[in-house]
């Protein structure tokens, strides 16, 4: 079997993807810094999630079929210039001192537009470039780069800040670029496997396909239901601003701590495929991650909030390497698109909606009960998610033709 690192098309492919997770990651320390400082406001920066999240799932079906039917290359070359662009106008914003929370809502909604176009594309073109033998070891390798970026981008993201935001704004912008560029490298021949009518059934395929698998159903919704209720990145700003009383740099601290626990994981699943069991091992890693939530919401201590956060992130990622390998793996290529459009619903309703209904409990109850109150209903899910979805309990291997 020739190594993953042999084939050129993924490296490119992979290289480009580090360069769009940095450029994103450094975006979102900027953005939720620059908001709670304008307006001192939990709910604000829920917003800021929802107007990511709102075009995603508006725009399912459409993203769905042009990921089917058009060059997937090239839908994420324009996508991450548009989102280049519109990192570019935050910048402008700044150093004309016309940046407002308006402004900052616009954007992350362009933003949010963009990254539905980009996500189902740049997930079914993933298949395409590598022999399926490759898959399982491919994601992990994607997830590892992902989570470099994360570590990286958020610390040199809160440094950056202390410059200036346009400098940060510039930043990020750059490394949209530069994504764009090194994906022009990549060799894809596109070609469309159907070319039925569209229909409504054929733009609602992804979402019953996904609904008639109970395995990626039960994978998909136990994440999305998990993470909405454990995620609470969004605090972030308010965690380390009024709770452990740091700066941006701190903040920093605290994004790039579930990235390490992320990285950490996926180099070790690149090592070491999971093999056997993985519907148990991925109950039992999302009810670590509610444990770990918990155990952040208590901790008033950053050297400890950065341990259940690194703790949270490495569970997660078991979690996202046993999801998205089931998915591609189990997803005939025709219907890749409007599938991984539908599951890109999932993960944006797992971040993005997670992020407003965190801050909307966190001025409600107060951000410590808004998140132990998340964890404890994340380990509630995988109870009932256990017993609605035995298939995927049971599930042994990543492999469909042999479990």
């Amino acid at each position: 079997m020739q190594p993953l690192f042999k084939h050129p098309n993924f490296v490119h492919f992979w290289i480009g993807q580090i360069a769009s997770s940095f450029a994103f990651q450094m975006l979102s320390v900027g953005i939720g810094w620059q908001m709670y400082d304008l307006t001192n406001s939990p709910m604000a920066l829920g917003l800021v999630g929802l107007c990511q999240f709102l075009p995603q799932l508006l725009l399912t079906l459409v993203v769905g079929h042009v990921a089917d039917r058009y060059n997937r290359r090239l839908i994420c070359i324009c996508t991450r210039f548009t989102m280049a662009a519109t990192v570019g106008i935050l910048a402008y914003g700044n150093m004309t001192a016309s940046i407002s929370a308006n402004m900052i809502y616009l954007c992350a909604a362009l933003l949010g537009t963009a990254r539905a176009f980009e996500m189902p594309a740049n997930q079914a073109i993933l298949p395409n470039l590598i022999p399926s033998e490759l898959l399982s070891r491919a994601v992990s390798a994607i997830a590892s780069a992902r989570e470099i970026s994360v570590i990286a981008g958020p610390a040199l993201g809160g440094l950056i800040y202390l410059l200036g935001p346009s400098i940060l704004y510039l930043s990020s912008m750059s490394c949209f670029l530069v994504s764009c560029g090194i994906l022009l490298f990549l060799r894809y021949n596109f070609t469309v496997k159907t070319k039925s009518p569209i229909s409504i059934e054929h733009l609602f395929g992804g979402l019953t396909f996904i609904r008639g698998n109970k395995v990626i159903l039960g994978s998909v919704s136990l994440d999305m239901f998990a993470v909405l209720l454990g995620g609470a990145t969004a605090l972030l700003p308010i965690v380390a601003k009024d709770i452990l009383q740091t700066g941006p740099w701190g903040l920093g601290l605290l994004r790039c701590a579930p990235a390490l626990g992320a990285l950490l994981m996926s180099i070790y699943l690149a090592r070491h495929p999971l093999t056997h069991s993985v519907g148990k091992i991925m109950f039992m890693a999302v009810a670590v991650f509610g444990v770990a939530t918990i155990l952040f919401g208590l901790s008033d201590s950053l050297i400890l909030s950065m341990f259940a956060l690194i703790l949270l992130g490495s569970s997660d990622m078991i979690s996202v390497v046993i999801r998205s390998t089931l998915v591609q793996l189990e997803t005939p290529d025709e219907m890749r698109g409007r599938v991984s459009a539908a599951n890109s619903v999932f993960i944006g309703s797992s971040n993005q909606l997670g992020e407003f209904e965190s801050g909307v409990t966190a001025a409600w109850f107060g951000v410590v009960p808004a998140i132990v109150i998340g964890g404890v209903g994340t380990i509630a899910v995988v109870g009932i998610w256990m017993y609605l979805f035995p298939t995927l309990l049971h599930k042994q291997t990543l492999d469909k033709e042999h479990d």
